[in-house]
């Protein structure tokens, strides 16, 4: 039995968020960090998928994914992934109660997803009595926001051409 080359395509992009997760959790570089500001692709790529697609993102992988990201990057257990869950979970909710899927509805409520995260991560860390670069988080947590457009754009295409 042959697969047809469309088909091939089709599967693997449908496996591309996943495969993506797991590639930044891995290399332990879910944060780009560029001379003045750091993008946190983690939060975006979960926020979109499963807002979007939620069947090509689990929460199991997702919370897989922030424990792997907790061991690399040295951070107590568990941290990155209750913040991974808190985007899942907002991005759960907005899927719910959105009507139509527009750029500037999932930009706005990423807000509370980045709030949330955030907070639960600084939270942890806080109690884990592990230094904490508050500027940093802010930086990072504008920087991710404003980063978000662009890999919308990105992952729509994937979706895209998924459809089709």
């Amino acid at each position: 039995m042959s697969i047809s080359a469309k088909a091939f395509l089709g599967r693997f992009l449908n496996l591309l968020p996943l495969v993506l997760l797991f590639l930044i959790s891995l290399n332990g570089s879910s944060i780009i960090n560029i001379k003045f500001f750091s993008i946190n692709i983690h939060y975006i790529l979960v926020y979109y998928w499963v807002l979007r697609q939620p069947e090509n993102l689990g929460y199991g992988f997702i919370f897989l994914s922030g424990i792997i990201s907790d061991v690399v990057l040295g951070l107590p257990f568990g941290i990155n992934a209750l913040s991974l869950l808190f985007v899942a979970g907002v991005a759960a909710y907005v899927r719910v109660v959105t009507v139509r899927i527009t750029l500037i509805n999932d930009w706005i409520s990423f807000i509370p997803a980045l709030l949330f995260a955030n907070f639960i991560y600084f939270f942890s860390l806080y109690f884990s009595d592990y230094s904490i670069d508050y500027f940093y988080l802010l930086k990072n947590s504008i920087f991710t926001f404003i980063f978000y457009p662009v890999l919308w754009g990105f992952f729509s295409l994937i979706l895209n051409l998924t459809r089709h």
